[in-house]
């Protein structure tokens, strides 16, 4: 694990040092790692949605069923079969 040294206004040390016995983390840095992974998470959370949006906007809707997935199984084995 590698360290990083950061620098607080007093205010913010009190409040970090404050939701860390709160909280029921045992060291502050456990509070901003649980902060970190929160971060990431919404941040692909967002990137997700994005590409539902893009995925929504990109055409026309089609049905999508089992007859479907198989025409698609079936087209992507034979691009593999051509490819080699």
């Amino acid at each position: 694990m590698s360290n990083i040294n950061i620098s607080l206004p007093e205010s913010m040390k009190v409040f970090v040092e404050e939701q860390v016995a709160e909280g029921g983390y045992g060291s502050v840095s456990e509070y901003l790692q649980e902060l970190i992974t929160q971060d990431q998470k919404r941040k692909m959370q967002e990137h997700i949605e994005e590409l539902l949006i893009a995925g929504l906007e990109s055409g026309e809707a089609i049905e999508i069923n089992d007859e479907w997935w198989q025409q698609k199984r079936t087209q992507l084995i034979n691009q593999l079969h051509q490819e080699k």
